[in-house]
């Protein structure tokens, strides 16, 4: 099992034609040899899976990656039983520079993001 650093900047959208790389996700995550979230590692390293939401004008924001319910989801306080964030079909993505994922932001809109760059997470 190996942890991954996965980079992901706003995918192109109304507001910004050709996309924002000030604006997304850093997501460090276990993954499979099919390049896909591998959960049976996430429960091993689960307070390892951390998400930084990077948003321009905005301070970032840190949290970790859950599982709730039938889905994935980012939550940036523990201390709620709810998350914040939930991903679309998380579990289904291929984790590929070039690919899309979508976040259920905090407002209730769902944003696309753009897979930039999927590292080994360095020791």
């Amino acid at each position: 099992m190996t942890l991954y650093h996965v980079h992901m900047s706003l995918a192109r959208n109304e507001e910004y034609p050709n996309g924002s790389p000030a604006h997304g996700y850093d997501l460090v995550l276990p993954l499979d040899a099919e390049m896909k979230l591998d959960p049976e590692a996430w429960k091993a390293h689960s307070k390892e899976c951390t998400v930084r939401r990077f948003w321009e004008g905005e301070p970032d924001q840190k949290g970790l990656l859950r599982h709730i319910g039938r889905g994935w989801a980012i939550d940036y306080d523990a201390s709620t039983p709810e998350a914040d964030e939930p991903f679309f079909k998380l579990d289904r993505h291929e984790f590929k520079p070039g690919e899309y994922l979508s976040v259920q932001e905090q407002d209730g809109e769902m944003q696309t993001f753009r897979i930039v760059t999927v590292e080994p997470l360095k020791k």
